[in-house]
C-alpha cells in the first residue's frame, strides 16, 4: 500500500464528515441566517443616514435609534392608512351592493331575455354567506395556531430590529474586528466591497423613497381633482408599490385606484387610467434616469430577473434583497473587469431611425462587398488591445 493512501483516505473521510456537519448546521440555523441577512440589508440601508447624523455630533447609538424609530413610524402609518381605506371601502361596497345588484339584473334581463329576480339572487347569496360563516367558525377554532404565528412574527421582528441596531450602531467596530483577522491587501478589498454595498443599498432606498413621494403627491392631486374617495390612501398605495416592486408593481398599484374610481363612474376610472399611463412614461424617461443615475444603474429586465431569482432562493426576503445585492455585485465586479475598445461594425452602430434615412455613403468599418467586412485600420504604433488613458477611445482613422 502506498504510504500516502491512508492519509488521503482519512482526509477524504474528514472532508465528507465536515461537509455533512456544516450542511446540518446550515439547515438548522437557516431561519437565523435569514434574519441576519435581512438585518444586514437594513443596516446597510440605514447607515448613510446614521453617518450623516453622527457627522453632526450625534452619538452613534442615538442616531441609529432615531433613524429606526422614524422608519418604524412611517411603516406603521402606511399600514394604518391602508387598513382604514380597506375597511371604509368594504363598508361602502356593502352599502352599495343592493343597488348595484338591481342595476346589473335589470341589464342582464333586458339583454339576454332572462328572468332573474333579486329574491333568488339573495337566496343564493345567503347560502354562500352560510358557507362563509362555516369557514370562519373553522378558522376561529384555530386561534391557537394563529396566536403562535403572530408571536413568531413578533419575535422575528424584534430580533431583526435588535440585530439591525447593533450592526448599524457598532458598524465601525464590527468592520474593525473583521479586518483584524485579514491581511492588509484583503482588508482593502473587503472595505471597498462594504463601501459599495452601503452606497448602492442606501442609494436604492433613498432614491426609491423620493420617487414614491413624487408619485404619491402627483396621484393625490389628480384623485382629489376627480373627487375619488380615500385619495390619500390610494396615492400612498400607488407610490409605494410602483417604486419598491419592480416592473409589475406599477400595474398592481395602478389597478386599485382604477377599480375604486370605477365605483364612482366610468369616466373617472378612464381619466385615472390615462393619468397613470402618462405619468409612468414621464417617470420612466424623465424622473427615474435623473434620480437613480448615481444610485442603482440596472436594466429593468435585469432588475426583474434579479427579483425572481431572489424570491426563488429566499422567498420574500430574497425579493427584497435582490436589487441592492445585484447592484452591489455589478459595481464591484466592474472594478475588476478589463474593457477594450470596440471595433466599428454595422451591428454595433446605434443611431436614430430619422438620421439613418438621411445618411448616405460608406462609413469606417462598413461593408465593402456583399458579404465582406473590413475593420477600421489601426494607426502605426497603436496597440489593438490597449486603451488610450482611463476608458478613453483608441484613436482611429
Amino acid at each position: 500500500m502506498p504510504p500516502w493512501l491512508p492519509k488521503a483516505l482519512a482526509l477524504a473521510l474528514w472532508t465528507v464528515v465536515a461537509f455533512g456537519i456544516a450542511w446540518w448546521l446550515f439547515v438548522q440555523l437557516q431561519s437565523l441566517l435569514v434574519l441576519l441577512l435581512i438585518s444586514l440589508f437594513l443596516a446597510l440601508a440605514l447607515e448613510p443616514a446614521v453617518n450623516w447624523l453622527h457627522a453632526h455630533r450625534w452619538p452613534r447609538g442615538l442616531a441609529t435609534g432615531t433613524v429606526i424609530l422614524v422608519v418604524f413610524v412611517l411603516i406603521a402609518a402606511f399600514f394604518t392608512v391602508l387598513g382604514s381605506m380597506l375597511v371604509g371601502q368594504v363598508l361602502a361596497f356593502v352599502d352599495e351592493l343592493p343597488a348595484m345588484t338591481r342595476v346589473v339584473l335589470r341589464w342582464i334581463n333586458g339583454t339576454f331575455n332572462t328572468d332573474f329576480s333579486p329574491t333568488n339572487l339573495l337566496s343564493e347569496i345567503s347560502s354562500v354567506s352560510g358557507l362563509v360563516e362555516q369557514y370562519a367558525s373553522s378558522l376561529f377554532g384555530n386561534v391557537l395556531g394563529a396566536g403562535t404565528t403572530l408571536l413568531t412574527l413578533l419575535f422575528n421582528t424584534l430580533a431583526i430590529l435588535l440585530f439591525t441596531f447593533y450592526l448599524c450602531a457598532d458598524g465601525p467596530r464590527f468592520r474593525r474586528a473583521i479586518c483584524s483577522v485579514l491581511p492588509p491587501r484583503t482588508q482593502r478589498e473587503v472595505l471597498r466591497a462594504w463601501e459599495i454595498a452601503i452606497d448602492k443599498t442606501g442609494g436604492y432606498i433613498y432614491s426609491r423613497a423620493l420617487l414614491a413621494l413624487v408619485c404619491g403627491v402627483a396621484h393625490y392631486l389628480v384623485l382629489v381633482m376627480l373627487d375619488i374617495p380615500f385619495a390619500f390612501a390610494l396615492a400612498l398605495w400607488v407610490g409605494v408599490l410602483s417604486q419598491f416592486i419592480p416592473t409589475v408593481g406599477t400595474y398592481i398599484g395602478g389597478a386599485v385606484p382604477v377599480l375604486v374610481a370605477l365605483l364612482e363612474g366610468p369616466w373617472q376610472a378612464l381619466w385615472i387610467l390615462v393619468f397613470i399611463t402618462v405619468y409612468q412614461q414621464f417617470e420612466n424617461y424623465v424622473l427615474q434616469p435623473r434620480i437613480t443615475a448615481r444610485t442603482l444603474d440596472m436594466h429593468p429586465a435585469v432588475a426583474f430577473g434579479s427579483v425572481i431569482a431572489g424570491a426563488a432562493i429566499l422567498d420574500a426576503p430574497g425579493a427584497l434583497l435582490a436589487l441592492p445585492v445585484g447592484a452591489s455585485l455589478q459595481t464591484f465586479i466592474s472594478l475588476y473587469i478589463r474593457r477594450y475598445t470596440v471595433e466599428e461594425h454595422p451591428l454595433l452602430h446605434v443611431q436614430d431611425p430619422d438620421s439613418a434615412k438621411s445618411e448616405a455613403g460608406p462609413t469606417v468599418g462598413a461593408r465593402t462587398g456583399a458579404h465582406q467586412w473590413e475593420p477600421a485600420p489601426v494607426p502605426p504604433g497603436t496597440d489593438a488591445d490597449q486603451e488610450d488613458g482611463a476608458g478613453a477611445p483608441r484613436p482611429s482613422s
